[in-house]
């Protein structure tokens, strides 16, 4: 994989923000494979709405994001109430944050995040635009890619180094669990606690670690009033779909 954005290609192009919008996808389309089943990906037309790419093999699609900073808890979208309609679409793409060196146009990081991890609870709508705006009235979005558990942004490229493919493919794997649990709150208690799990900052915890969460997860879900319980029963499904293993009574370990 070649990190060379190739700005020779886009002599054509005047300004930067018109070579920040055609280099990283030239250079996606011809050097990222798809995290699933590392096949090429083939890129959708110009303008076509949602995705840019597409792997012909898995039928995933992909939207990508590329920025010259670092790409922090939130980003940009579209249309607010699209982006709420496509969360239970099976064209819902996969995101890839693409981050680059605007001077020496080389990619920097690239990291994927598969679609089953957009919730209506990460999407947060922007005030609309004002009455003397192009599109006056247009209500956007952000979405909080900060909120989303570590395992859900797998890293394809980590400080200009590109990850094993079986890295890559192994991260992608292990929480696929997830496409299969279609109900917004029971996912958002699932991510919850991987996002909790997080926050300990270590591998390996106990019980009463996660316990300490109790009142910021009282905070998310306000009409539950047995968060401990409803935490016991994340980790018994996390356990069970391979996550994380149970190696003493209230001891954990994250796989």
């Amino acid at each position: 994989m070649h990190l060379d954005l190739d700005i020779d290609s886009a002599l054509k192009y005047k300004s930067n923000s018109q070579k920040s919008a055609f280099l990283p996808k030239k250079w996606a389309h011809r050097n990222v494979l798809c995290p699933g089943c590392c096949k090429n990906l083939e890129r959708y037309p110009n303008n076509t709405p949602v995705s840019d790419f597409y792997c012909l093999n898995c039928k995933e699609d992909y939207e990508l994001k590329a920025a010259s900073k670092m790409i922090g808890g939130s980003i940009s979208d579209g249309a607010y109430h699209t982006m709420i309609e496509r969360l239970s679409s099976r064209s819902n793409p996969n995101l890839l944050l693409l981050q680059y060196d605007a001077q020496l146009w080389l990619v920097k990081n690239l990291s994927a995040i598969p679609r089953y991890y957009f919730t209506p609870d990460i999407i947060q709508k922007r005030n609309p635009l004002s009455p003397t705006a192009k599109r006056a009235g247009w209500v956007g979005c952000n979405i909080l890619v900060g909120q989303i558990p570590v395992a859900g942004r797998i890293n394809i490229i980590e400080n200009q180094i590109v990850q094993p493919l079986e890295k890559i493919q192994t991260a992608w794997n292990k929480t696929r669990f997830l496409n299969k649990v279609k109900n917004n709150e029971t996912k958002g208690w699932l991510l919850q606690t991987m996002l909790c799990i997080d926050r300990i900052g270590k591998n390996e915890f106990q019980l009463k670690d996660l316990y300490r969460y109790e009142k910021i997860l009282s905070e998310v879900f306000p009409e539950n009033n047995h968060i401990k319980e409803k935490l016991r029963q994340q980790l018994q499904i996390l356990r069970d779909r391979g996550y994380l293993d149970f190696v003493e009574a209230e001891f954990m370990i994250v796989k």
